[in-house]
């Protein structure tokens, strides 16, 4: 069945802020295999011009992404979370995010089609601060699955 249109718009309430800590960041930079010392070092990511370890780029998909579960939960909605594939994502960033950040997202659905009986949905992450300074945008595409034909 396929996704209704009318939720296109739909913004969600924001979260409660995250506390991005130095740990966090250095294990995300870890993770992902990169070694670029302004994440692990605050001297390093001072030499730069950062008051505090940065993050890497990607860092924010585990803040969006568990943001976007309030879209995704939605029961209105009707998402079956079981046949959802994450299909891309982007970042547009106005400053890094530092260690000593509260980030709070807004999600908003941006868009919602119907392809070969696949429901494709675009999630809008608004990242802001704790002084409400935007600091980036992010996108989500999911995509749920046709159901199998018996």
């Amino acid at each position: 069945m396929a996704l209704d249109q009318s939720f296109v718009g739909r913004s969600y309430p924001p979260t409660a802020p995250y506390e991005v800590g130095r740990e966090k960041i250095r294990e995300f930079a870890e993770a992902v295999g990169d070694t670029n010392p302004a994440y692990t070092d605050p001297e390093a990511a001072k030499a730069l011009g950062h008051p505090d370890v940065i993050a890497p780029p990607t860092f924010l998909f585990a803040i969006t992404y568990k943001a976007a579960a309030q879209v995704v939960q939605d029961p209105q909605l009707g998402l079956d979370f079981s046949r959802v594939v994450h299909g891309d994502q982007k970042f547009a960033y106005v400053r890094p995010v530092r260690a000593g950040d509260r980030l709070s997202v807004t999600s908003t659905i941006d868009a919602i089609k119907s392809l070969a009986g696949n429901d494709i949905m675009d999630v809008r992450g608004e990242v802001h601060d704790e002084a409400g300074e935007h600091v980036a945008t992010t996108w989500m595409k999911l995509v749920a699955r046709a159901a199998e034909e018996a």
